[in-house]
């Protein structure tokens, strides 16, 4: 993978550039699942995660849960979540954006003081189009795009995952070898320094050739 590749999964439309990691345990927490769609987005979580360094944790200490997933079918169920608005500032005039976009999913990140990831919320409106998704691709699909500060274009030509022989959902070999080199340990939580893709880009190219 080229600098020049690596560079453009976290280069914003406005031509900036920005990588950010979780700098901290993540602390998972799920609402409008049933059990077993609820298994297969702990497997997903669990399958991304061991792709870093970041422990799993029951709880955060100042959000209780710092990785948040609400599925709802309809978007103004979002204003009667209890202090909601608390985490998500604006969420009324959020929600009317997103119904008037038509929007079935949304994420938004939250940053400490050095720009790591601190927290990530993750909302999912069952439509019809997510109705036609796979659960396991659906799961997949959203934490590995909560795992790191994508590019808002870093996905648009082609998906993160690909089907195995045997039907399984799987992520392709470039997005999981970025994601290890992403979370080594010697490279900053975040960074808006374009020099940061030559050094993913090494790595990668040194865990390809090893």
């Amino acid at each position: 993978m080229t600098p020049e590749e690596v560079e453009s999964y976290f280069t914003r439309k406005d031509g900036t550039f920005l990588f950010a990691r979780w700098g901290r345990p993540v602390a998972p927490v799920v609402f409008g699942l049933d059990d077993n769609s609820l298994a297969i987005l702990k497997g997903a979580i669990e399958a991304v995660m061991s792709l870093t360094n970041q422990q799993m944790s029951e709880t955060d200490p100042e959000l209780g849960s710092n990785f948040m997933f609400f599925f709802f079918s309809n978007w103004l169920e979002l204003i009667e979540v209890p202090n909601l608005d608390k985490l998500v500032p604006n969420m009324s005039t959020l929600v009317e954006q997103l119904i008037e976009a038509e929007a079935n999913q949304y994420r938004i990140f939250r940053f400490d003081n050095a720009g790591a990831i601190r927290a990530c919320f993750v909302f999912i409106k069952i439509d019809e189009n997510i109705m036609q998704v796979p659960a396991q691709t659906l799961m997949l699909s959203q934490v590995v795009q909560s795992v790191l500060l994508w590019s808002d274009d870093a996905f648009k030509s082609g998906s993160p995952l690909l089907v195995s022989d045997d039907h399984h959902t799987l992520l392709k070999p470039n997005v999981s070898t970025l994601i290890r080199v992403a979370y080594d340990p010697t490279l900053p939580d975040a960074s808006n320094d374009k020099s940061m893709a030559l050094r993913l880009s090494a790595r990668v190219t040194k865990m390809v050739v090893n």
